[in-house]
């Protein structure tokens, strides 16, 4: 294959280095070893999601690295074998199932067959779904027939942990117990607090309810240590 070093254009970005003639750059991309590098840091997300909620997740699960990921499930890994389930270390009887999708869009049927493939529903606390793709409004009404709360993520937004950027402030959930003591110490009612929405990615990140408090504390250059209070709604 002959090869020459110039600068060339592919898919709309300029390149300077060595062009193999009727090649583009992409087309050397191990797609095998991209597909299981997305499989492998959304699942780590997930686990380290799950363990800031409370939940038992082994620290060899943390630990595993991206070879060992590979050799365990493969550069194509099947969707099946990266399910898990893990229990809340407070309450070992109230577990939550993970289930990635594929790829292609989610609809009422899809929802159906993952209901159908779920053991033991009495038993579950909760079912997170990581999407491929979008999944349209029927699908979504579908979930609200579950027997347990779902929550859905997609796979582009647990490529990164959000908590753990250098700029993300120290998020504590409070417990209802402390948050009453802040409403009384500062005579303050929930409509009153800051808010934070349902849909914000903090939120979503651990799972919170509307009512329930965070306590913020920022540190550094600028704010040598700041404390404020959020209320979901």
């Amino acid at each position: 294959m002959a090869a020459t070093t110039e600068t060339f254009n592919c898919n709309g970005a300029s390149f300077h280095g060595v062009l193999y003639r009727d090649r583009c750059l992409t087309d050397f991309v191990d797609e095998g070893s991209a597909q299981s590098y997305r499989y492998y840091i959304s699942r780590r997300t997930v686990l380290e999601m799950l363990k800031d909620r409370g939940y038992d997740v082994l620290d060899s699960e943390l630990s595993r690295s991206l070879p060992e990921f590979r050799s365990v499930f493969g550069n194509s890994p099947d969707l099946e074998s990266l399910r898990f389930s893990v229990s809340l270390r407070s309450n070992p009887h109230k577990k939550t199932l993970v289930m990635f999708l594929g790829t292609d869009e989610i609809k009422t049927a899809n929802i159906r067959t993952v209901y159908g493939q779920i053991l033991n529903k009495e038993s579950l606390h909760g079912l997170i779904l990581i999407l491929q793709s979008k999944m349209n409004n029927f699908a979504k009404k579908e979930l609200e027939k579950f027997p347990f709360k779902v929550e859905v993520f997609q796979i582009t937004d647990l490529l990164v942990n959000i908590t753990k950027h250098v700029l993300q402030p120290q998020m504590d959930i409070l417990t209802t117990e402390q948050k009453q003591q802040v409403m009384n110490k500062y005579k303050l009612e929930d409509k009153q607090l800051p808010r934070m929405l349902e849909s914000d990615a903090i939120v979503q990140y651990y799972g919170l309810q509307k009512g329930q408090m965070v306590k913020i504390t920022y540190r550094g250059e600028i704010v040598d240590h700041l404390v404020t209070y959020r209320c979901v709604t």
